[in-house]
């Protein structure tokens, strides 16, 4: 399993925006999917975007989110645009070098390699 490392979270006001990061030591996002997902209390997981090894985007969230990587930085992105206070919860990347490291997938148990997660809080 990797080790990821999820950043960028924290208080922001209602139509602002966020950008996380997902990163991980030997990483080798062109060998690995990786996904967001985020969980509100008392819930499950759920996918928001996903990135596969060659780059492609699957998003099954709304257009606010954007995924993203960057090879060079060995690191995955999450934007978030005009972020309201349902957004509020803690985000989670996942990783997978298997059989979704090209499909992709919004199922949490697709993935066997996560971050401790970060939280986002929308409040003014």
């Amino acid at each position: 399993q990797l080790q990821l490392v999820e950043s960028g979270g924290g208080l922001v006001q209602p139509g602002e925006s966020l950008k996380l990061s997902c990163t991980g030591s030997g990483l080798m996002l062109d060998y690995t999917a990786i996904a967001w997902f985020r969980q509100f209390p008392g819930k499950e997981r759920e996918g928001l975007s996903c990135i596969n090894r060659n780059g492609d985007t699957r998003n099954y969230a709304d257009s606010r989110f954007t995924i993203s990587r960057d090879i060079t930085k060995n690191t995955a992105y999450l934007q978030m645009n005009i972020l309201r206070p349902e957004d509020t919860a803690v985000y989670y990347c996942a990783a997978d070098r298997g059989y979704y490291s090209d499909l992709c997938s919004d199922a949490a148990r697709d993935f066997d390699s996560w971050g401790q997660g970060t939280q986002v809080t929308v409040s003014s």
